[in-house]
């Protein structure tokens, strides 16, 4: 009898190539389709990767598609720096130690506090002092004149004192002594507060009753504050030591957003507020924040600069910085953007500390160099 055996065993490899073909193809069916997904996986990765380096590129200044050398070179040939800038009209040596603050009496005098823990106030003619005060026992870190013309002046040695100064006199009105440690910046808020940051973390609110102020509350902060603005009619824009900004709503009394991982300047941070938007200073750049939406909108990085650490407005237009090598430079402002128009090299021999709009086209420079220069 024949045998079938034979016959089977070669349609089973026949059935067994006929499989191995048929995987073959689904292996490169599949191997295909996964080449297309994974096309289509590498496009949307492109696609994300394009829109995050758009992101990034929003955040950067769009005047700077030249390099830093070119920028900091473009300066060589620019000698339109304000003429009144060129060399400074009066160079004031009155202080022992770095001058941290400045700013303008209403009668038109300029007051300067320092490390040295004295206030002078000097003659808007001459610029020799007309007054000396003795009354803090450390470093003044901020002097302003509120609007009732009472002058307040914040140190180290945890005060805040309010003084009535006429002419060449004064006399103290009042010592405010709820901070227990440095108190770094004081500002006042219509006719109504004044508001201390300190490095004790916390920021007090004083109501004002008559001529004296009396604590109404206060809020703690993660961190030492050193710096305050008012960036609203009931809101606050404030520094946790320098790598965090908070904003706080004072009718609510709570925290509305924040901005982490910056590294703010170490002297006079807050530049100015223009419409929305909240021009701050860090390290050797400028941060520029919409304040509506609490968003870092774009950084300008300055070349060849160190800590931007002073600034003052002389008009709409034109705004100054100082840094801390001792440039002044000029800035034209347009809308959303800083223009660098020109810098003033060996402004001074050390950090520069602040810059004030003194008036009529004049700006008043403070160092660690220990002098104040009238430009």
């Amino acid at each position: 009898m024949e045998s079938i055996e034979p016959k089977k065993t070669k349609e089973n490899k026949d059935e067994k190539g006929n499989k191995k073909i048929e995987k073959r193809k689904e292996s490169k069916s599949k191997k295909k389709q996964k080449g297309k997904k994974g096309k289509k996986d590498k496009k949307k990765g492109e696609k994300k990767d394009k829109e995050k380096k758009s992101l990034e590129e929003r955040l950067k200044d769009k005047t700077d598609n030249l390099n830093s050398n070119n920028l900091d070179s473009s300066l060589n040939n620019i000698n339109n720096f304000n003429i009144s800038l060129k060399s400074p009209i009066h160079i004031l040596n009155y202080h022992k130690n770095p001058i941290i603050c400045l700013s303008i009496l209403d009668d038109g005098r300029l007051i300067s506090g320092s490390t040295d823990s004295t206030i002078i106030i000097y003659n808007k003619t001459s610029y020799q002092p007309d007054l000396i005060i003795n009354e803090h026992k450390d470093w003044v870190n901020c002097i302003i004149q509120l609007r009732s013309g009472i002058i307040a002046t914040c140190s180290n040695d945890k005060t805040i004192k309010l003084f009535n100064i006429k002419g060449n006199n004064y006399n103290i009105l009042q010592t405010l002594n709820d901070h227990t440690n440095c108190v770094n910046q004081i500002i006042e808020i219509e006719d109504k507060y004044l508001v201390s940051c300190s490095k004790d973390k916390s920021i007090i609110f004083y109501l004002k009753e008559n001529l004296q102020y009396k604590k109404d509350y206060q809020i703690s902060t993660s961190d030492s504050c050193y710096y305050i603005c008012q960036i609203k009619e009931n809101e606050i824009c404030y520094s946790e030591n320098y790598i965090k900004l908070c904003f706080f709503d004072m009718n609510e009394r709570k925290i509305k957003s924040s901005i982490s991982n910056l590294s703010i300047s170490s002297f006079n941070p807050f530049i100015m507020i223009l419409k929305d938007l909240l021009f701050i200073s860090e390290c050797n750049k400028i941060l520029i924040i919409n304040i509506n939406y609490y968003e870092l909108i774009r950084e300008i990085e300055i070349p060849y600069s160190s800590w931007i650490s002073g600034s003052c407005m002389l008009d709409k237009n034109l705004l100054f910085t100082g840094d801390g090598k001792g440039i002044i430079r000029e800035w034209k402002i347009e809308e959303d953007n800083l223009i660098l128009i020109s810098k003033k090299e060996n402004a001074h021999k050390d950090w520069i500390l602040t810059l004030l709009n003194i008036g009529n086209g004049h700006i008043a420079s403070s160092s660690a160099d220990i002098s104040i220069k009238i430009w």
